[in-house]
Order: C-alpha cells, then sequence, then structure tokens
C-alpha cells in the first residue's frame, strides 16, 4: 500500500475542494434563467421546488458517507471482491429509494406545500418543476453511493469530472430549454433530470472496475446477512447523526428569525460564510475518510495516526486562510451580498463570530471524517445526541440574556461539543485495531 504523504492528501483533497465550489453556481444559475422571465412566481417555484427535494435527498446522504467508509476498509484490507459488493448494495438501496420516492409522490409534495404553503401561482408552478424531477429520484439518490466509492478509493478527480459535468450540461439545457424552446419553470427541471441521469452513468463508467469481475453479481456475498445487517447499522447511525445535526441548525434559523428581519437577514449572510468554508474543509475530511478507512481496514495504528494528522494539518491551514479572508474582505463581502444598509451594519456586529466558528468547527468536521472512515458510527450518532443537548442547554442559558450573540455562541459551543464528545471516544478507535 502507498506511502501517506502531504501529496497524497492533496491528490484527494483538491478536487473535492474544486467540485465543491461549483455547487453554488448551479442554482445561481437556475434562479438567473428564470428571471429572465420577468416573474417572481417561477423564481420562487424553483427555489421552493428544490428546497422540497433537496430536504428530502439529503435523508439518503449516508449512502455516501457509509459507502466511503466500508469501501475504504474493504480496500485497506485487501478484500477487493467486497469494495464491488458493496457499491452494488448501496447502489440497490439508492434504486429501491428512488422508486418508493416516485411512487409516493402525491403525499409526500402534499405533505410538503402543507409544512410550507405558497401562493397559487407558485404552488402549480413548483407542482410542474417537481412533477419532473421526481423521475431523477433514483439516479440523484444512487449517485451518493458511486461517490462515496470514488472517494474511498481515491478517485475524487472522478468526483470533480461527475459534478463539472452535471453542471454544465445543466447550464447549457437550462438556456435553450428556458431562453431557447420558452419551456419556463418545466425547462428548469428537464434540464437537471437530464444531467441527473447523464450523470449516474458516467459515474457508473467510472465505477467500471466494481463491475470486471463476478463479485457485482455474486448474490449470496452481496446479499450476505452480516454484511447487510453492517450495512444496515452504518447507515441508520449516520442517518440519526444528520437529522440531529440538521435539526440543530433549523433551530438556530428559527430562533433568530425571532431578533426581527434585519438580523434573520444578517444570520443568513453570515451563514453563507461558513457553508464556504465546511465545503472548502469537505476536502480533508473526505480525504480522512479514505485514507483513516483503508488503515482500519489494514489493522495499522501508525498509518491511522498518520492519515488523521495530515489531513488535520490541511485543513487546519485552510480553516486559518479562510478565516483570516473573512475576518479582512468579510466587510465588502457583505456590501456584495446584502444592499439594505441596515443589514449591512448588522451583519458586520456578528462578523467576529463567523471567523470564529471557521476556526473552532475545524475539529468536528475533521474528526466526522475520522469516525466515518473508522466507520464508528455508533460513537458518532451518540455524540451528537450529547452535543445537541448540550446546544440546547447553551441556547436556554444564552440566547433570553445575550440575543443573537447568545445564539452564535450556542453555535460555538455545538461544535466545540462535537469536537469534544468525538475526540474522548478516539482512544477507543485505536484499542479497536490493537
Amino acid at each position: 500500500m502507498a506511502d501517506i504523504g502531504h501529496r497524497r492528501v492533496l491528490k484527494i483533497a483538491l478536487p473535492i475542494l474544486l467540485s465543491n465550489a461549483t455547487v453554488p453556481i448551479l442554482g445561481a444559475v437556475d434562479t438567473g434563467v428564470v428571471g429572465q422571465m420577468g416573474l417572481a412566481a417561477p423564481i420562487g417555484a424553483v427555489g421552493l421546488g428544490a428546497v422540497v427535494l433537496s430536504a428530502i435527498f439529503w435523508i439518503f446522504g449516508f449512502l455516501r458517507m457509509g459507502t466511503s467508509g466500508m469501501v475504504a476498509q474493504a480496500r485497506g484490507a485487501g478484500d477487493l471482491p467486497e469494495t464491488g459488493a458493496i457499491l452494488m448494495r448501496a447502489l440497490l438501496t439508492g434504486w429501491g429509494a428512488g422508486l418508493v420516492f416516485v411512487l409516493a409522490q402525491a403525499p409526500l409534495f402534499w405533505l410538503a406545500f402543507k409544512i410550507a404553503p405558497a401562493s397559487a401561482d407558485v404552488e402549480a408552478l413548483a407542482r410542474d418543476y417537481l412533477s419532473i424531477r421526481v423521475w431523477g429520484a433514483p439516479a440523484t439518490i444512487s449517485l451518493y453511493a458511486v461517490t462515496g466509492w470514488l472517494i474511498a478509493l481515491e478517485r475524487t478527480r472522478g468526483v470533480l469530472v461527475v459534478q463539472l459535468w452535471m453542471n454544465t450540461l445543466n447550464v447549457g439545457l437550462d438556456l435553450w430549454f428556458v431562453l431557447g424552446l420558452g419551456w419556463g419553470v418545466k425547462g428548469v427541471a428537464a434540464a437537471t433530470l437530464v444531467a441527473d441521469w447523464t450523470g449516474l452513468a458516467l459515474g457508473l463508467w467510472l465505477c467500471r472496475a466494481a463491475f470486471a469481475g463476478e463479485q457485482w453479481r455474486d448474490w449470496a456475498r452481496v446479499f450476505d446477512r452480516v454484511r447487510l445487517r453492517r450495512m444496515l447499522a452504518v447507515n441508520g447511525d449516520i442517518m440519526l447523526r444528520s437529522v440531529l445535526l440538521q435539526a440543530s441548525f433549523t433551530s438556530f434559523v428559527f430562533l433568530g428569525a425571532g431578533f426581527g428581519d434585519v438580523t434573520l437577514a444578517a444570520n443568513q449572510v453570515l451563514m453563507q460564510f461558513l457553508e464556504i468554508a465546511a465545503y472548502a474543509l469537505d476536502g480533508f475530511a473526505f480525504a480522512a475518510e479514505s485514507l483513516v478507512g483503508q488503515a482500519v481496514g489494514a489493522g495499522s495504528i501508525p498509518r491511522l495516526r498518520r492519515s488523521a494528522l495530515l489531513a488535520s494539518q490541511w485543513a487546519l491551514l485552510a480553516a486559518a486562510l479562510m478565516a483570516a479572508g473573512f475576518w479582512l474582505a468579510g466587510p465588502a463581502i457583505i456590501d456584495l451580498m446584502a444592499k439594505a444598509p441596515q443589514v449591512q451594519v448588522e451583519a458586520r456586529v456578528y462578523l467576529p463570530w463567523v471567523v470564529a466558528a471557521m476556526l473552532i468547527s475545524l475539529a468536528s468536521y475533521m474528526l466526522d471524517g475520522i469516525f466515518i472512515g473508522a466507520t464508528r458510527t455508533a460513537a458518532m450518532r451518540n455524540a451528537m445526541a450529547i452535543s445537541v443537548a448540550i446546544y440546547a442547554l447553551a441556547l436556554a442559558a444564552l440566547v433570553p440574556v445575550f440575543g443573537n450573540h447568545g445564539l452564535w455562541a450556542g453555535l460555538l459551543v455545538l461544535n466545540l461539543a462535537r469536537a469534544v464528545t468525538l475526540w474522548r471516544r478516539y482512544p477507543a478507535l485505536e484499542r479497536a485495531l490493537a
């Protein structure tokens, strides 16, 4: 097995950084294209429809993380046939979940519009959008599995290629379908549908090594009860952990809304800074997933430590650079993102919290990657439950006294608690390999 060095970490991380950088661009193009229609309803419909689908698809993000950790461990153990079998299990899960989603679209969308009601015009257009995009559910969910497999095998350039292909095709079809053919909201949905299915086809081609032998259709192996139970346990733990984390971020938004429109808008602008940082640090967390998973599969504590250390060192450098950049350029960026003077002033007040959050959150991001690679998902689930409880107590104590400052302090407490609770479980991870 190749030595673990700085070059290897960057080879995994940098394509993910570039891939993630393209994510916000597509949403901006979708909005901008329908905005050329000169009406507000189509913009709202595309935004609402995309949020509904993202919320549902996000539930299945465990396929990416679970597949990455298990495939990396199989590779580290030298069990190449199992890497193909894991991908097949994950793909079957993705296809099955997507089919259920297609069949259950009517009640799901009814519930979504009950939770987030809109005007009659926006809802009608959003339903048009959803009725087309829903047919891409099997592809979208299965792509999580493909991405996880490629990351585990350190083939993150493949992840970048798939992302660039999908986004470039989507943008081109947006322009053709909406501006050229006049399909409106349906054109945006159709463009994404085509991009999703062709992206899956390209991803599967990049995973062709998994289908080169007979392991992918060795049904006794694919449906082995022990391996299936492990997959269900790992993915179930990750899903519960992610639900708790998402609930925490949602509560941040809801509580911020209680401080008025100006504070809510300022918080929203600043949260985009944190999202950018999270996307950037994902690259190093993914590198930790792959390298730590292989070290665990090989039963090597030295490789585990070196993988975690090198990936974290680069993540620390990236976090420090971003924190410095946002500290210096943050006010100017705020002015570009928000034209309302009162929002600009309010966002500047809370900018130091964002800079601090970038540095404090680093440890929790990297420990997540380490524990995902080691598939110590029960520890992640339990640590998140404790962290969310601490977060709730912090909010109860700080928000009534310090207002929005207390809310931002609570977010830092959450990420600090995530880091501490996982760090306390790290020795058990090493003992399991001893």
